[in-house]
């Protein structure tokens, strides 16, 4: 049995899979592959949005609710090809390159790992199970239990309640500024993963490592919970 105090919970989509991969169908669509960060942008915000206004919906449905919105913005014409190509990349988001190798270094040194992610439970399982890392979790989260996007409270403490441990016995690891507020004004540890276009800030509740290496991030955690 692991002695190790602290659960790790990984955020799944950018801080594990890449979304990167999704700049190609932005270029060829909105003539700018960069514009897909304000696409991601405008999907948190508006998640976020639904949660604090009492709605909910699938975020698989939520993303092409606003890619549809972000068209018509842009007076850009949305063809079913158009479509379906940006659905067949959603479906096989691969992992960054520092995911391997920090799993293999998290599980070596006991830790217990599980993810929790705004997707449905069935798409977050698929593209883990193509990405070949299913095997190192325990268990997958997803806010469809609670029908509340993080970083509502109400997610990390779907988690820890499931688990049959404290709040602070979670450590959330993301890629997400958003996600590790609301994951230590939950009462959690957290780390932060600094991938490109991200950054630590300066108010509100901070995660006590930062890094822009997922590597470096679980050497980190493995020697404070040493």
């Amino acid at each position: 049995m692991s002695k190790r105090t602290q659960i790790i919970v990984f955020d799944v989509n950018e801080t594990i899979l890449d979304i990167e991969v999704l700049n190609p169908f932005f270029q060829s669509t909105f003539g700018n592959a960069r514009i897909m960060r304000e696409w991601f942008a405008e999907l948190i915000l508006y998640s976020q949005a639904l949660t604090l206004s009492g709605n909910y919906n699938d975020f698989n449905k939520l993303a092409l609710a606003v890619l549809d919105m972000f068209a018509k913005a842009r007076a850009v014409t949305l063809e079913k090809n158009d479509v379906a190509y940006f659905l067949n990349i959603m479906r096989k988001l691969p992992a960054h390159n520092d995911v391997l190798q920090a799993l293999d270094m998290l599980r070596d040194a006991g830790f217990r790992m599980v993810t929790l992610t705004n997707s449905p439970a069935e798409t977050s399982k698929l593209l883990l199970d193509q990405a070949k890392l299913s095997g190192y979790f325990e268990k997958q989260f997803s806010v469809d239990s609670v029908k509340k996007f993080k970083p509502s409270p109400d997610a990390y403490q779907m988690v820890a309640t499931n688990l049959g441990v404290t709040l602070n016995q979670l450590r959330l690891v993301s890629a997400h500024t958003w996600d590790t507020l609301g994951a230590t004004g939950a009462g959690c540890l957290s780390a932060l993963v600094v991938r490109p276009y991200n950054a630590p800030l300066g108010i509100g509740a901070q995660p006590d490592i930062v890094d822009v290496d997922l590597i470096e991030v679980a050497q980190k955690i493995i020697a404070i919970d040493d």
